[in-house]
Formats: C-alpha cells, structure tokens, sequence
C-alpha cells in the first residue's frame, strides 16, 4: 500500500484544495508533502581569491570535484538499468567534461575567481554553447545546471541537492526535479513526485513512469501552494493533488492504492476483442523484467543502449550477443527490434554531426542511412544472425520514417538479410497521411506518440513550457493516429503503438477504438491498461475515440473519456 496512516499523520480538518497538472505515472499515494531544498545559490558575481592565494591548488580542487560528482554519478548509473542508466551516464560525462573543467580551471589561473564562481561562470558557457545548438543540446541544459550544482556543493562543503530527509515516507514537491535525481530516488522513502514545471514526455516523466513512482508534472505553483509537512493526495492518473483531503477522500485513497492488479498475460476488451499488450525494453535487464510481468512479447526494442557513450559502433559479435539476450527471454513470441534511432537527443560520434543548428530535424533515425549504409546494413546482419540463433518471432522497423520511397527502400534492405517482417515508425506528419502507400511497402507500423506529438505540435517534448502543447491527447494528434489505422486497415496491415501514450488506460481505450491492435508499453503499465480494457467493449473504445476525436483541447479529450469510463474511479486510475 502506497500512502501513510491516520496515526502517523492527521488529518488537517481544513478545506481541501485540489490543484490540477498532468499526470504522468499512474497511482494514488496519501502522505504528508516535502520540498525539495532549494537550489545551489549562484555564487556572487566577481568574488576573487585573496592576492598570494595558491592559485594552481585551487584550481586543482576543481578537477577533483569533478571526478567526485563523476564517480557517485555513475555508480547511481550501475545500480540502474534501461533509459535511468543512460540518463545517468549522461550525466556523469557532464561532469567529467575536460572543456568545461579547464575553462574553470582557466577562471581561476586567470581572472583569480573563486573556484566555485569560476565553475558557475564555465557552466553558464557551456549551456549557452548548448542553447544555440537547439534540438538535443538545448534539452540537455538542465543536466549542465545539475551538474553545476553538484560542483558548486562539493567545492563549498554543503550537502549534494538532493532528496530531504523525513522520519516517514513523503511526497516530493518541487518546481522541477532533475532526471539525475528521479533515477537515485528510494521509492520506499518518495512515494510520489509532484512538479509545478515539466511536460508529460520528458526524462522525469519517463523515469518516474519506468520506476512506478506516481507523479504529476505541471501542476503550476504547486510549490508555493503546498506547505512543508501538508497531507496530500497524488493521483497520478487523474493528474491531482488534493492539500489537506478530508477523513473520506484519505480512505478512499488508501484504500484504491492497496489494490494490487497482474497481468494475465493476454490482453482483451471486454467482449473479447483481442489487444497484445506488449512491453518496450532498453536492455536486458528490461527484457527480463518484462518477461516477468508476463508481456505478450516486445513491441519496441531500443537498440540504442548499445551505441551511446562509444566512439564507433559495437562489433558483429556484440549486438549479436546483446540481441540475443533479448530474444531469449521471448521464445515463440513477437520481437520488434527498432534499428539504431541515432540523433537528436540520442547524439552518436561516429554518425551524427553536432553542428546541426535543429538536430531534432535534421539527421536521426533512418536518416543516418543515407551517409552510412554500412552501420545499417551492420545492425541488420546482427539481428537476422541473432533471429536465427533464437526461435523469438522477429520483426523490425525503422525509426524517423517520413516518405513512401525511405519505406520502401528499408524494407527492400531487410530482405536482402532475409527478414521479411520489416515495418516503419510513424512519428513524423507525412507518414501517417501516407500510411496507406507506405503500408502498402510496409508490413506493419508502429505510432511513435512521443515524436509524432513533438512533431505535430511544433513543441519540444521536454520543455515544461509548452508541456499543454505536447500531450499526446491533442486531438490533431489522435486524427494522425486515426489516419494511419486508417491506412492499415486499407493495406490490412496491424498497427500498433509504442509511444508512453499506450501506458496510459485512458488513452489507450482511445487508441483501440482508432483502430490500434497492439499497445507496448513499460511492464508496470501492463496490469493497469490490461483491466480497463477488459472492462471495455470494443464499441465503448470506438464511441470514447470518436469523442476525443471531436473535442476542442487535449484536457477536453482526457475529461470527457475519464467520464465515460467509470471503471476508472473504481479501479484507482
């Protein structure tokens, strides 16, 4: 059971208040709110070295600072797996950056800073640098301000930012928390997250989703709103937080997050229409992991935890060992193997270009292809000798599909290596108003609704800012998911969905009744989604998709499917 007791926690007896964001990981979670302390302070301006100061000492300290933050920032990344531990060893390569430690360095040898006024000063450089690069660079400002803040506190002895200390388990608050943080959470102790900033696809809703920590992002002014010590109620569906529920709404709140559902491990409405209800992996581990929550095979397999962080691509026998790892936890069933969806904000040495001034419009996915034939065509003779070394059904897509000639000449490309199941990612406009001719080469599709949403909604899926535009409730984006069943149905071709709008039970109703036979989905989603659906008809999920479809706003669409679905109120999502 997620949540605290009356005994150790009273009930405030004040009127409730409930603020509303979004909600991003499902679950409902009753304890009293902590804050998350207050950031590093910025360091005065100007503040120097007394004259006949070891200047050279006191520029060493800097380097080892950084190799301190470095070290505990990827042992947390050890302890990790999947997208926590890429994001983690990101993160740590920031710290450990040799351009943005000399610069500081340089600070202090030259203009006589301070060592931590000269790390702030390299940190606002870098970020800058980043800024004007767009796409994936200007996404990965807040890790550098991490990062900024993690030097800072080592070099001034304080504490590093990081997650309050409470005698009983909490809530934590904040105007954002950083990636880095979310993936070091103990989830004994932070039973759900709640932040007035972010956006439903961004890294702390990944991780908070991938971790099974409820939480809601954008919930504007949540942090001046909410008191240190205030009972709340997080609904992490719902997207609420009630401050200071009544005796009524604490034990109905306890009472739905005791509830433990499994998965039967065959995914159905309730009139036995059949939906696979498959489960995206990262690595290994996170195939294991979702073998054991009993999902119906793999929908998306990410290659890409292979690639990063190296300066060429991984040899013949080392994706073969790694895919193979995956396969076997798979006998029988459906492996959807996504070939290297290098760019953007996965950036790749030896195929991408760090000069592009929009990388999340330029050179990623497919793309890449065009340049380096050979990477691909590596990747394929990986995964056909894999294929063959295991008895997992093996199909494969390729990512950043955006024209009938890119889909044909993939699929052209599998054949060559005898995989003959070879589909395409929609995540692009064009290939969903193209799906019936690229289905047509296709032999399935698979929505990309992360992309798909960044892409139709001109907004950066990691930006809080516009965290109202990029939510995968658009209606414009579920008339793009509507038109590429369209084209599947035409083609008789299945489409699926693999983006962490089919970890949602609400959405994912929608999404069948658009047409969609197959949901992957992080293997905590599975028993969720699996209930809903089963307590739906497959005429329920048509009826609630034609009324999102309909609606004015994102918050319309979710507002008028959770109404129509009872089952969610009873279920506590």
């Amino acid at each position: 059971m997620r949540g605290t007791t009356r005994r150790s926690h009273e009930v405030s007896g004040q009127f409730p208040t409930v603020i509303t964001g979004i909600g991003v990981s499902p679950g409902r979670v009753v304890a009293p709110a902590a804050h998350l302390p207050e950031p590093v302070a910025q360091p005065p301006h100007g503040r120097r070295l007394p004259p006949g100061s070891d200047y050279a000492g006191q520029a060493a300290r800097i380097p080892a600072a950084s190799e301190v933050v470095r070290a505990a920032l990827e042992a947390a990344a050890a302890r990790a797996t999947g997208d926590t531990a890429e994001i983690l060893e990101a993160t740590a390569a920031i710290a450990a950056d040799p351009s943005l430690v000399a610069d500081a360095e340089q600070r202090v040898l030259t203009d006589r800073l301070v060592p931590e006024r000269a790390v702030w000063e390299a940190a606002e450089a870098v970020a800058e640098q980043f800024e004007a690069l767009g796409g994936y660079f200007a996404e990965r400002t807040r890790d550098i301000a991490d990062v900024r803040d993690r030097l800072v506190a080592e070099l001034t002895g304080r504490p590093a930012p990081g997650v309050p200390e409470r005698e009983q388990p909490f809530v934590l608050v904040a105007a954002d928390v950083a990636p880095a943080l979310v993936a070091t959470l103990d989830a004994q102790r932070v039973l759900a997250i709640v932040t007035g900033a972010g956006g439903p696809t961004s890294h702390t809703a990944i991780l908070a989703r991938a971790r099974g920590i409820p939480t809601v992002v954008a919930a504007r002014g949540v942090d001046t709103a909410v008191a240190d010590g205030a009972l709340v109620v997080v609904d992490g569906s719902a997207g609420t937080v009630t401050v200071d529920p009544d005796e009524a709404a604490v034990a109905a709140a306890l009472a739905l997050a005791a509830q433990v559902r499994t998965f039967d491990g065959e995914g159905r409405t309730a009139d036995g229409q059949r939906v696979e209800l498959l489960a995206n992996v990262g690595d290994p581990a996170d195939a294991r992991a979702a073998a054991e929550a009993r999902a119906e095979g793999v929908g998306l397999f990410r290659t890409e935890f292979q690639f990063l962080d190296r300066d060429e691509a991984p040899t013949h026998d080392e994706q073969v060992a790694a895919y193979r790892q995956v396969l076997a936890q798979f006998p029988g069933r459906k492996v959807v193997i996504r070939t290297l969806d290098a760019g953007a904000d996965k950036p790749m040495p030896f195929l991408t270009s760090d000069s592009e001034a929009n990388p999340a419009l330029g050179v990623r996915g497919l793309r890449t292809a065009v340049e380096h034939p050979e990477v691909l065509d590596a990747q394929l003779t990986a995964i056909a000798d894999a294929a063959a070394a295991e008895s997992a059904t093996v199909w494969v897509m390729a990512p950043m599909v955006a024209t009938v000639d890119e889909a044909e000449q993939f699929v052209t490309t599998c054949a060559k290596h005898g995989l003959d199941t070879a589909g395409v990612m929609v995540e692009v406009p064009s290939a969903a108003l193209l799906s019936g001719p690229i289905l047509a080469r296709a032999a399935f599709a698979s929505i990309g609704t992360n992309d798909l949403t960044q892409y139709t909604m001109a907004a950066d899926r990691l930006l809080g800012a516009v965290a109202e535009l990029s939510d995968p409730w658009q209606p414009a984006v579920l008339a793009l998911v509507a038109a590429t069943c369209a084209g599947g149905a035409q083609q008789g071709r299945p489409v699926g969905v693999c983006g962490e709008a089919a970890a949602s039970p609400a959405l994912a109703v929608v999404l069948v009744g658009l047409g969609v036979s197959s949901l992957s989905m992080t293997s905590r989603a599975l028993p969720d989604v699996a209930a809903v659906l089963a307590a739906t008809t497959g005429d329920e999920c048509r009826r609630l998709a034609q009324l999102a479809l309909a609606a004015p706003s994102a918050a319309d669409a979710r507002a008028v499917v959770r109404a129509g679905l009872p089952v969610l109120a009873e279920l506590g999502l």
